[in-house]
């Protein structure tokens, strides 16, 4: 799954736009690493911090 989209299906941002905004500004880390491309591919037991809020990426098979 791309970061931009899981933003959007974690509840973090309400749009493709919003994502790209919170990215460019730097209010995203993968793993405490800034991150900043909307198309990045996230893996199993990545973690998405946006602010004071965090996820651990899960993935089902």
């Amino acid at each position: 799954m791309r970061l931009g989209q899981f933003l959007k299906l974690a509840g973090a941002v309400d749009s493709g736009g919003e994502a790209r905004e919170v990215l460019l500004a730097g209010q995203v880390t993968v793993n405490e690493e800034p991150e900043d491309r909307r198309g990045r591919q996230l893996s199993d037991g990545d973690v998405v911090a946006l602010g004071t809020s965090a996820w651990r990426v899960l993935v089902e098979g």
